[in-house]
């Protein structure tokens, strides 16, 4: 089992658990096995696995503006040569749902969907929980304060971290007005939930070596925003963002292990994504 120490890569400037792209994910993915099952051989604990992905459907919340998720049946019944076979195809916005925004999506020449590295999209998840904030404050914005206050008592946000904010949002879904603020199609005028602030996106920018940011709500800027500054603050330094993230209430506030595997659009600014968390 390769170990920080032992990682080739641990002598470069990087904090060593982060040093080596392999051995970090070896560490990942070997942390989670349970018992063994014959001569080196090995299970893994799927107990420890939480799914962060809501279903695409035609109940899943997208932004007031787009259409949403149409699936189409295809093929679906016995063939002539009498075996069964299914096949659908389906159309939806990029984003929507749980999905994964690429910086291009508010920064221009920044990366695409398909340019952001595996490695940007997996890491230490740091779950920063807002709730009792945002039940008294539907637009309610995460604070330095609230970061401070996580390191205050957990230390300080590791190198590589998706910091997730937990505002507690996911009790509302599917329903469009209670997650949105309106049910209207179009309606952007009306739009209330919690998200980052400016400030605090900076300080994770400026002050930590952070990969990525997560909510369980619409969007990384609370719903009344009109110039999307915390989008163009971490989209702009080239940092990846994951929106409508799923059942963060079954996550501890550090220890699990955030991954992400968003589809590999060509070009794409953003593209929906299968998150999962592995517990400690």
């Amino acid at each position: 089992m390769p170990t920080a120490d032992s990682c080739p890569g641990a002598r470069a400037p990087r904090r060593r658990v982060r040093a080596c792209f392999v051995c970090a994910t070896s560490l990942l993915v070997l942390g989670a096995i349970g018992s063994a099952s014959g001569e080196g051989a090995a299970a893994i604990d799927e107990s420890r696995a939480v799914d962060l992905t809501y279903t695409f459907d035609d109940s899943t919340i997208y932004w007031p503006t787009e259409d949403g998720f149409h699936l189409e049946v295809g093929k679906n019944g016995l063939t002539p040569q009498g075996y069964f076979y299914a096949a659908n195809h389906f159309t939806t916005a990029e984003h929507g749902g749980t999905h994964m925004d690429a910086p291009i999506h508010f920064a221009q020449d920044r990366m695409t969907a398909d340019q952001v590295p595996l490695a940007a999209m997996m890491g230490p998840a740091v779950v920063i929980d807002v709730r009792d904030a945002a039940s008294a404050d539907r637009d309610y914005r995460l604070t330095v304060a609230d970061l401070e206050r996580w390191e205050a008592k957990y230390g300080r946000i590791p190198e590589g971290a998706i910091v997730l904010m937990r505002s507690g949002w996911g009790r509302y879904w599917p329903s469009r007005l209670e997650y949105l603020g309106t049910a209207q199609k179009g309606d952007v005028a009306n739009l209330h939930f919690p998200g980052f602030s400016k400030e605090a996106a900076e300080w994770l920018v400026a002050q930590r070596s952070i990969d990525a940011i997560g909510v369980d709500t619409p969007s990384i800027d609370h719903g009344p925003s009109k110039d999307f500054i915390v989008h163009q603050t971490i989209n702009g330094a080239n940092k990846p963002a994951f929106e409508n993230v799923a059942n963060l209430d079954k996550l501890p506030e550090q220890g699990a292990w955030f991954i992400a595997l968003p589809m590999k659009i060509g070009g794409g600014s953003g593209a929906p994504a299968r998150i999962i968390a592995v517990l400690p």
